[in-house]
């Protein structure tokens, strides 16, 4: 006789709730959402990495460590400036 299986019907929320994930994976898919659309808004503008750097006042390592998806070390403050750049407000809330 098959085993029944205790994730069956659960959602993916709850299975990550239950292995204490929850919080690490929303906070990498938030970074990985808003350095895609940084870098969108960079193209549709023409602003290269380097001038990034230049507007933002810092180093073109710390341009491509922002658009890096899977890097989460980008500070609330940097994204703040590079939405500005890219004439957008970068909006946080708790909720």
């Amino acid at each position: 006789m098959a085993r029944k299986n205790p994730h069956l019907g659960s959602s993916f929320e709850s299975w990550l709730d239950e292995e204490g994930l929850r919080k690490e994976v929303t906070a990498a898919a938030v970074k990985a959402v808003i350095a895609l659309q940084l870098a969108r808004e960079m193209k549709k503008k023409n602003i290269t990495k380097q001038r990034m750097a230049k507007l933002m006042k810092t180093s073109r390592a710390q341009v491509d460590r922002l658009l890096d998806p899977q890097n989460g070390s980008a500070t609330i403050e940097s994204l703040q400036r590079a939405a500005s750049i890219v004439g957008r407000e970068l909006r946080m809330q708790l909720v």
